[in-house]
This record gives C-alpha cells, structure tokens and sequence, in this order.
C-alpha cells in the first residue's frame, strides 16, 4: 500500500530533509541528501544505507526512476510537487531525493590497489566531487581527503561526483597518519609541485602510488612535498599561473593511469 502523500512543508519528515541543507543538521544526524534520479539510484544499487526517498509522481517522469522505485526495499515517500520544489537545491527538480546515512572509512579499512589520489584540504567541493568522477573515469581506486577541507557530504560534492562517492572508498585524516600508513605500505607518493623533479609528460610512475595534490590556494607546503618520493610539475605555457585543482588532477591521472 502506498504512504499518505505529503502536501505540507511543515511535516517532520520534510523539515528533516530541508535541515540536511545545512552542514550542522548533517554533522549532527549522520545523514545526508542525494537528490536528482541519476544520483538516487547509484545509493540504491551501491548499498548504500538509505533513510527514505521522497518523490513527486508529477513531476518523476523517468521510467527508470519509476523502476527504482517499484524495486525499494521499503514504500517511498510520495509528496507534493510544491513540497518537492522547497526541498530542492535547484530550479527545475528532478522529483526525487534521498535521506542517506553516511559511512566512515577508516586507514586500517583499505584494502590493496594501485592507483589513488590523496587531497591536502581541499576548498572547493566541486573540485573534490570532479575528481572522484575522474577516478572513476580512469580506474583509480581510493580518495585521502587529509587534515580536512571541504565536507565529504556537501550536496555539491555528491552532485558533481555523479554517484562515484558510492562506489570508491573515501578516507578522511591527517597528513600525518595518511604519511606513516603509506610508509607502512610500498605506495610511491607522487606530489605535485611548480618546482619538481619531473615533467609529468616524461614521469612513469610505479605500482601502487598515491597522487598528492595541495589546496586550490597554497597547493604543498615545503614539508609535505618533501615527504613524497617524486614531485612532477605541469608545463605553463600562458600567463596563467596554475591550474584549476580537477583540472590539473586529471590531466594527471589520464596520463599516469
């Protein structure tokens, strides 16, 4: 049997939801929301712990997301399309979302893999989700979001990673436990720096390695970089100084994957 359909904006379910806009009620919940059609079904297919989907069946046209729907575990929340519309993070929704839980990866969790990409506080979260999407894309396995940053579930991170947040482990630590465990292992740390031992064109990495990249502002302190085994630098030929931080992290990984 279907739920109730949800026509009021103030019901709890629904202030819930529009909460999870905030980081505070995310912290707080360890909860998060994932909303667009495509997004929703890589939680549902990846496993994810889903808390409830909400739908508006006017404006869900898609016949996958009606598929999806039928195949839930649980009844999906029907709402209203005006209810829907004030839980949107943008113009034109796609009718759906989802309350998930978030997952903590620890260290001692990794399992073996050649190829990751390790971010020292990363700023922007669109650059954080652009880059699980270009992992994805080329085959690597792990992302290190170290000494903090962007929030891992920032609605701009899981929208721009385009569902890869569901199917590669994220670690979240310090630089300091993220050095000590990779020099417990065999990775070869390969930094980035303006001033590098190799031009990443010539660069043959070796099996595992681990790609550092500094912030978007300061990119590698002197003490981080000189805790990598090699630093590679992208040739400027502009008047631009650097690259933009997914730019440079996948032009990179193409080349080294």
């Amino acid at each position: 049997m279907q739920k109730p359909l949800i026509a009021s904006p103030s019901n709890p379910l629904i202030k819930q939801a529009r909460a999870l806009r905030q980081k505070k009620a995310r912290n707080e919940s360890g909860l998060f929301l994932v909303e667009g059609i495509h997004h929703v079904g890589e939680a549902v297919e990846s496993g994810w712990d889903v808390e409830a989907i909400l739908y508006a069946s006017g404006v869900l046209t898609s016949p996958f997301a009606h598929s999806l729907i039928s195949r839930f575990s649980f009844k999906p929340q029907p709402v209203t399309a005006q209810v829907m519309e004030s839980l949107a993070d943008k113009e034109n929704p796609q009718g759906i979302l989802a309350i998930v839980h978030q997952k903590k990866s620890l260290l001692k969790d990794v399992k073996p893999f050649k190829r990751a990409v390790a971010l020292v506080a990363p700023q922007d979260p669109g650059n954080v989700g652009t880059i699980l999407r270009t992992m994805d894309a080329v085959g690597a396995d792990v992302l290190f979001l170290l000494d903090g940053g962007v929030e891992l579930y920032h609605p701009t991170v899981v929208r721009a990673s385009m569902g890869t947040l569901f199917w590669k482990p994220i670690i979240q630590t310090t630089f300091d436990e993220f050095i000590s465990w990779a020099r417990a292992g065999t990775y070869q740390l390969i930094g980035t720096s303006a001033k590098a031992d190799v031009e990443y064109q010539t660069f043959v990495p070796q099996n595992p390695w681990i790609l550092l990249l500094g912030n978007e502002q300061k990119g590698l302190s002197a003490s981080q970089t000189a805790a990598c085994d090699v630093t590679v630098s992208l040739s400027m030929q502009g008047r631009v100084s650097s690259l933009n931080l997914a730019v440079a992290a996948g032009v990179l990984l193409y080349r080294f994957a």
